[in-house]
C-alpha cells in the first residue's frame, strides 16, 4: 500500500506542477513583449536577483540568459544592500523575483536602483504587492497551488517561475538570431561547441608524422614504414615528389589475403589513386560523415584547394572520436 501512495503522490506532483506552467501561456501578453524589448535594447546585462528558492531560480534564469546571448548576472539581494549594488550599472536592467512580492532586501534594493535609473522587471505570484509597485514591467507567475501536500513549500511556483525564464531567454535567442555557431562560442567545451568549432586543422598528424614512400618501394620496406609511424597509412609520391596515391596496411594485408607472392611488388601496385580529401577548415564532424560515407579511416588534408603535391597533413577516424564530438 505504502508504495501504492508515493506513486500516486509523485503523479498529483507533477499533474499540479505541468498545470502550473500550462498555465503561463495565458501570462505571455504585451507585459511579456515589453520585458523582451527592454532587454533586447539594454546595453549593459540583466542583473537577475531573489531570495531563498527564488534566487536559487533566479541564478539559473542568469546562467541561460547568458548561455543564449543575453549577457547576464546573478547578484544576492542580501549582499546588494550591503554594497554589491556598485557592480548594478546605469547601463543595466534588473529583473527581480519574488513569488510574494514582499522580499525585503529586494524591497529596499529598489530605490537605489530608481536613482540610477535602471528599469526594473519583475516575476511576481502577487499583483498587489509593494515590488510590483515598484517595478517597470511585472510578469505573473502565480500558480493556482503548490505541488507541496501542505500547500508551503515553493514548488509549483518555482518550476512556473523557471518556465518563465526559459520562455524569456528563448525569445530574446530568436530575437537577436541567435545560431547554433553562437551558441557554440559561449560553449567550447561542450560536445556541440565542438561539433561547431572543431576543425580538422586542429587535430590532423602534419607531414612530418606521415609516412611516405615512393612508388618504387618494395611492399616490405613500405609495410615497416607504415608501422614505423604509427598511422596505418602512407603517402605514395612519385619521382619528382608529386602525390601519387595513399596505400593504408589494410591494403597490404588484402593482398595478402588474395594470394600471390605481394612482397616482389612495389607501393604502386596496391596503392589507391586519388584518395579522399578536406581543407584545413573542415569541421572535424564533417570530416567523420565523409569517412563514414566512403568507408574508410582517413582523409588527406590540404590548406586550400587539392593539388598534385603533398598535403599538410592527414585526419585519422581516431583522432576525430577522441576528440569528443560524438
Amino acid at each position: 500500500m505504502g508504495s501504492s501512495k508515493n506513486i500516486n503522490v509523485g503523479k498529483e506532483v507533477i499533474r499540479i506542477e505541468a498545470e502550473a506552467v500550462k498555465n503561463l501561456q495565458n501570462r505571455i501578453d504585451s507585459s511579456f513583449d515589453e520585458a523582451v524589448n527592454l532587454i533586447f535594447n539594454c546595453k549593459g546585462r540583466v542583473i537577475v536577483t531573489g531570495m531563498g528558492k527564488s534566487g536559487l531560480i533566479s541564478q539559473k534564469i542568469a546562467s541561460t540568459l547568458a548561455s543564449t546571448g543575453t549577457p547576464a548576472q546573478f547578484i544576492h539581494p542580501g549582499e546588494a544592500i550591503h554594497g554589491d549594488l556598485g557592480m548594478i550599472t546605469k547601463n543595466d536592467i534588473v529583473l527581480a523575483i519574488s513569488y510574494g512580492g514582499e522580499t525585503l532586501e529586494i524591497v529596499q534594493m529598489m530605490p537605489a536602483i530608481s536613482r540610477l535609473g535602471v528599469k526594473v522587471i519583475v516575476f511576481v505570484g502577487r499583483m498587489n504587492s509593494t515590488i510590483t509597485d515598484m517595478a517597470d514591467v511585472v510578469i505573473n507567475t502565480s500558480v493556482d497551488r503548490e505541488a507541496c501536500t501542505l500547500d508551503l513549500a515553493p514548488t509549483a511556483s518555482t518550476t512556473a517561475t523557471m518556465a518563465m525564464g526559459d520562455a524569456l531567454a528563448v525569445a530574446l535567442l530568436e530575437k537577436r538570431g541567435f545560431q547554433q555557431e553562437d551558441f557554440a562560442l559561449l560553449h567550447p567545451g561542450g560536445s556541440l561547441g565542438k561539433k561547431l568549432l572543431l576543425t580538422v586543422k586542429e587535430i590532423m598528424h602534419r607531414v612530418d608524422e606521415l609516412a611516405i614512400v615512393d612508388v618504387d618501394m618494395d611492399i616490405q620496406s613500405t609495410l615497416l614504414t607504415i608501422s614505423a609511424k604509427r598511422l596505418g597509412v602512407a603517402i605514395v609520391t612519385e619521382n619528382n615528389g608529386k602525390l601519387s596515391g595513399i596505400i593504408t596496411d589494410g591494403d597490404i594485408r588484402r593482398g595478402l589475403e588474395q594470394g600471390g607472392d605481394i612482397f616482389a611488388k612495389t607501393a604502386e601496385f596496391l596503392m589507391t589513386k586519388n584518395p579522399k580529401w578536406v581543407t584545413e577548415d573542415t569541421l572535424a564532424i564533417n570530416a567523420l560523415e565523409k569517412m563514414e560515407k566512403y568507408s574508410i579511416t582517413s582523409l588527406f588534408v590540404y590548406k586550400g584547394r587539392k593539388n598534385d603535391r603533398l598535403p599538410n597533413g592527414i585526419v585519422h577516424i581516431h583522432d576525430i572520436l577522441k576528440s569528443g564530438i560524438m
